[in-house]
């Protein structure tokens, strides 16, 4: 199970980007790119946990180098995934991407996703729509 303090951190913070999205004007029935962030100081153990997000249903994006602030670096890559932009369903996917991260001894550094113009039209209808059932687990 992942570390419980952590998990309550990221539901408070999960609940503080939803409300400052939908503050700002977001739309509130937009499809939403989550990107839930990991990074780790061994490629190796990265894409491990690259590969495994993968396997259970999530895009991920190519590894890059980030330098830190104290000049360390770290390997970084971003695991996403399209939902709504419910509170409950982020949190099952951060979860289940804690826990994997905890397996491949990573870091999950938090998720972010973009403002969503609701007057916007949509330049391509993709036909994707928000899908009711979904819990926010992969498999």
């Amino acid at each position: 199970m992942a570390n419980e303090a952590l998990l309550e951190e990221q539901r408070e913070e999960t609940r503080l980007i939803i409300e400052e999205l939908l503050d700002d004007g977001s739309d509130p029935d937009a499809l939403y790119t989550i990107e839930h962030h990991l990074s780790c100081d061994s490629f190796d153990a990265l894409e491990k946990a690259a590969v495994e997000a993968f396997k259970i249903g999530y895009e991920v994006t190519e590894p890059e180098e980030l330098e830190l602030e104290d000049g360390t670096k770290v390997m970084c890559c971003d695991i996403l995934s399209e939902a709504a932009l419910n509170a409950e369903l982020i949190d099952a996917q951060v979860e289940q991407l804690v826990d994997l991260a905890a397996r491949f001894n990573v870091d999950y550094d938090g998720w972010g996703t973009y403002f969503e113009d609701p007057d916007a039209e949509d330049e391509e209808d993709d036909g994707e729509e928000i899908d009711d059932e979904d819990n926010g687990i992969r498999h």
